[in-house]
């Protein structure tokens, strides 16, 4: 499936949001706060949130300036979650490339992620919708909710299925909803139809999440450009990892490792062990479902070349592998 087909009826409007980041990236007199913002806008990946917000504001009339605004601010917030997840997870790359805090430090990636998340806010503020700045606030309180409870239950093997749904809706899923929110919002739509886009977006949010985890553990490096069961190495229990455990030498071997992360030969392991079992097609099956869930949704919805493409990125979601 091609990404084109999927933004067609927003390419416009996507080209404007990526215009706005480039001169936020330029905007800095400071030049080695511009060459950060050139660094991390430079490698955003394919823009999905700014879409899903483009998307689920086609279906009420409105002139798109404030979703433009909207779908920027949401870039940003999600570039500024990156920055602060890297420094967290002390990651050397992302996408292949190297992160602000491997190479320009930890306390230059805190301060260069903050600066983000404030400009992120500034944004919002333009649109003048005080429900939506609202919900922007919350959100990034849930983003730091979800990093918060992952470093807490690091390594801890007891917490099963509704504690990491939860925590991946913080982490990852909230930023999906509040986009597809906010743009139906802004739009003008009534009541009825901000609700099914604020579902259905919740719902590829979770897939997207859980599809980034099976991709850790069963894709290659270059795909996924960072190691392969990053997640495992940084005790990070995934549903990969969840369903992986239900057979009792797995298990153990889990929890031997997590006991002395530095065994690599154990990871290899445990890598290979996942891989040759069925947690991959089982995992592809609950995201599957969620996809399915958020189509579902949406049905009731008008026909038109938004909703086509919002069932399109449904599907992406589940079919992508990076």
């Amino acid at each position: 499936m091609q990404a084109f087909s999927i933004l067609e009826p927003i390419s416009d409007q996507l080209n404007l949001v990526d215009d706005r980041l480039q001169e936020f990236s330029n905007s800095s007199d400071l030049p080695s706060l511009k060459e950060l913002l050139t660094h991390v806008f430079d490698s955003t990946g394919k823009l999905a949130r700014p879409a899903l917000t483009l998307l689920t504001a086609g279906f009420h009339p409105n002139d798109g300036e404030k979703v433009v605004t909207m779908a920027t601010a949401v870039e940003m917030l999600h570039v500024a979650t990156l920055i602060h997840d890297d420094t967290v997870d002390e990651a050397d790359t992302r996408r292949g490339r190297v992160t602000v805090s491997s190479n320009w430090g930890q306390h230059t990636a805190v301060l260069l992620g903050d600066y983000v998340f404030a400009a992120s806010a500034t944004y919002v503020c333009a649109t003048g919708n005080i429900r939506v700045i609202k919900r922007f606030s919350e959100t990034i309180m849930d983003l730091s909710r979800g990093q918060m409870q992952e470093t807490a239950n690091s390594r801890n093997i007891d917490h099963g299925l509704e504690d990491y749904l939860e925590r991946i809706y913080f982490k990852t899923a909230s930023l999906f909803s509040t986009s597809g929110e906010s743009g139906s919002i802004l739009s003008g739509a009534p009541e009825s139809t901000v609700q099914i886009l604020k579902t259905y977006s919740e719902k590829i949010g979770l897939a997207f999440q859980v599809v980034d985890d099976v991709l850790d553990i069963t894709g290659t490096e270059q795909e996924i450009g960072k190691p392969v069961g990053s997640d495992l190495l940084n005790g990070v229990i995934t549903l990969p990892t969840i369903y992986a455990m239900e057979d009792t030498n797995c298990r153990k071997e889990i929890e031997r490792f997590l006991e002395d992360p530095s065994n690599s030969a154990l990871h290899s392991e445990i890598v290979k062990m996942v891989k040759s079992s069925d947690v991959k097609e089982r995992s592809y099956e609950y995201a599957q479902r969620l996809i399915e869930e958020a189509k579902l949704a949406i049905e009731p919805l008008e026909e038109n070349d938004c909703k086509r493409s919002l069932l399109l990125l449904a599907d992406f979601i589940i079919s992508r592998n990076n």
